[in-house]
């Protein structure tokens, strides 16, 4: 087919039928995505953010093949995912995070050799495919070892490899860093940056913004079913422009606290982020007001760590995008 595009979505949508209450159930009508528009090139890195909830998965369920969209279309390489599901998922490798998917018990090598012939791969080609493969993801010379004792990053490099194995010409990487300590996640976006410098189209969808930015050569933000932005990094990073951060370390900041930064005069969007025992709270405000004297004010009886005032990132722009939907 010869569509410059390896990912077409228009007009994307998904309803849900659920079940509410106990006594008296009742039957709702839930929408997770709510018309999607998406246009991914070949040999694209192409990132899709989103909080919880806002229709990610779904979204990459219905683009390969795995939930039928209530209306609307998408076709992978030209190839339509309702009609032609056969030869879409020929083209196509699904890679999500998490353990599930591989054999504890054998080896990384058993785990390739058995998915290369669940996937159809000739016997001829599985043994000089798998090598590639192992020496890709960075697992050669311990791929005799069983599963069971590979680290997570060990395993998602393998569930990478896994998904690869039929060299499938775009391949959707769901959460792939999740759970993983940052040395192997460093090791794992290596890989993911070294498909796509392969050709191989990549979908990828990440918590971690650092990892889009490194990562992708655009971005769509998904909030509330619907794209909300789409560009380059830095075209929405853009969406922080003219305004200043910043950054407190607290313990103990009752919600009530963050409802009344928010209507403190310039400030323009505020995140409480969990990290243990220590809170992670980020101000943003226009640059030409210094809030932070304010902020600090407001925060009084609170136990207070760092503070630090800096220059809006990709993730704060994206704090801004969510907030907007």
């Amino acid at each position: 087919m010869g569509s410059e595009y390896a990912i077409e979505a228009e007009g994307l949508r998904r309803v849900y039928r659920t079940r509410t209450g106990w006594l008296r159930p009742r039957r709702e009508m839930v929408e997770a995505v709510r018309g999607v528009d998406l246009t991914v090139r070949r040999g694209e890195l192409f990132g899709l953010l989103g909080p919880n909830g806002a229709g990610k998965t779904t979204t990459i369920k219905m683009l390969n093949t795995l939930l039928i969209p209530t209306s609307g279309t998408a076709r992978i390489n030209g190839f339509d995912v309702v009609r032609d599901t056969r030869e879409v998922r020929r083209r196509i490798g699904y890679v999500f995070g998490g353990d599930r998917g591989l054999y504890d018990r054998l080896s990384g090598l058993d785990n390739l050799r058995y998915f290369a012939e669940l996937y159809g791969v000739p016997a001829r080609d599985q043994k000089r495919r798998i090598a590639e493969l192992l020496e890709l993801v960075g697992l050669t010379g311990r791929e005799r070892e069983p599963v069971d004792g590979y680290s997570r990053g060990m395993r998602q490099r393998l569930h990478i490899a896994r998904g690869l194995l039929h060299r499938p010409e775009v391949l959707f990487l769901d959460e792939p860093s999740i759970g993983v300590d940052p040395v192997a996640a460093r090791e794992l976006r290596q890989t993911v940056a070294g498909l796509a410098a392969s050709g191989t189209t990549v979908l990828l969808t990440t918590h971690y913004m650092a990892e889009a930015d490194e990562l992708c050569d655009r971005i769509a933000v998904i909030a509330d079913g619907r794209i909300q932005a789409l560009g380059t990094p830095a075209e929405l990073r853009h969406r922080a422009d003219g305004r200043r951060v910043v950054e407190i370390e607290a313990y103990g900041v009752p919600d009530t606290a963050v409802a009344a930064l928010r209507d403190l005069p310039g400030v323009r969007e505020t995140a409480l982020e969990e990290r243990g025992a220590l809170q992670l709270l980020t101000v943003q405000s226009d640059a030409h007001v210094d809030v932070q004297g304010d902020v600090l004010r407001e925060l009084a009886g609170i136990r207070l760590g760092r503070v630090n005032s800096r220059e809006p990132t990709l993730e704060d722009a994206y704090v801004a995008i969510v907030n907007a939907s």
